[in-house]
């Protein structure tokens, strides 16, 4: 389609974590499945993430713990510990 990801997805190299909610009405389901199925294809390092009870955003509690969880465990995989904020920041007064 005109704006469909996987069309761009053949230059990628960075790893991708596609996260959708199957009643989004702004990014059709099937642009989610067709990007991480292209970059399947390409070698990429993929990751999808489906929320059926979901839309553009996710809402519901018990799947915003989720899609914490699944993003933190990704950036920790791909961008290694430690890899947020440093302690001289988070320590900081007033943070």
């Amino acid at each position: 389609g005109r704006f469909d990801p996987s069309d761009a997805v053949a230059k990628w190299k960075v790893p991708l974590l596609v996260i959708h909610g199957a009643r989004d009405y702004r990014v059709p389901l099937d642009q989610g499945i067709a990007a991480h199925n292209a970059a399947r294809r390409a070698g990429v390092p993929t990751e999808m993430l489906l929320f059926p009870d979901e839309n553009h955003w996710v809402l519901k509690p018990q799947n915003s713990v989720q899609w914490y969880a699944t993003v933190e465990a990704w950036m920790g995989r791909w961008l290694g510990a430690g890899a947020g904020a440093t302690s001289s920041q988070t320590d900081a007064p007033g943070k």
